[in-house]
């Protein structure tokens, strides 16, 4: 866990508390997130990287092998539960998180890179001031929700939840 903890994942995971006031969930897994089953029939919980309950919302930072074939993550000599290599794999569970998340009521905010100050392999300069007035554009509510009035009954800081019709 301590390579994790000095990642650009939880670098970006970090911000997002600060410009929520509130601590995520490291790799919350929730029970209708399921990957592939394996021979002995058995489905793991697939993890989300950040998942803030207050807020309704799931961010998963997504790095360069998330969108580009790198043979060092996708390992395309080695098959996995789903038949296919990592890096296929490794969309098709990002796919099911794509769908599965917002399916249960909850807001999913993807984040790359390029969306933050990075250089060009994809490695976060951590300029705190710039990453963070960016993640607070990313992290905002929807344009097209409602505006938040003096009259609204949500408590300050926390906007309405968008919630599926049905």
């Amino acid at each position: 866990m301590a390579a994790r903890e000095g990642s650009d994942e939880a670098y970006v995971v970090g911000l997002g508390d600060r410009i929520l006031g509130e601590s995520a969930l490291t790799q919350h897994r929730f029970d209708w997130l399921l990957g592939d089953a394996g021979s002995g029939g058995r489905r793991v919980r697939l993890p989300v990287d950040a998942y803030w309950p207050g807020h309704r919302l799931v961010v998963e930072y997504r790095e360069l092998q998330h969108d580009r074939p790198m043979p060092h993550f996708d390992k395309p000599d080695r098959l996995t539960v789903s038949g296919v290599h990592r890096g296929e794999q490794r969309a098709l569970y990002d796919a099911r998180r794509d769908e599965r998340v917002p399916a249960h009521g909850l807001r999913l905010v993807v984040v790359r890179p390029a969306d933050l100050d990075a250089d060009g392999r994809g490695r976060l300069r951590r300029n705190e001031e710039a990453d963070l007035a960016a993640l607070q554009g990313i992290l905002a509510p929807e344009s097209d929700e409602d505006p938040v009035t003096d009259d609204d009954p949500y408590p300050a800081g926390q906007p309405p939840v968008r919630r599926p019709a049905g």
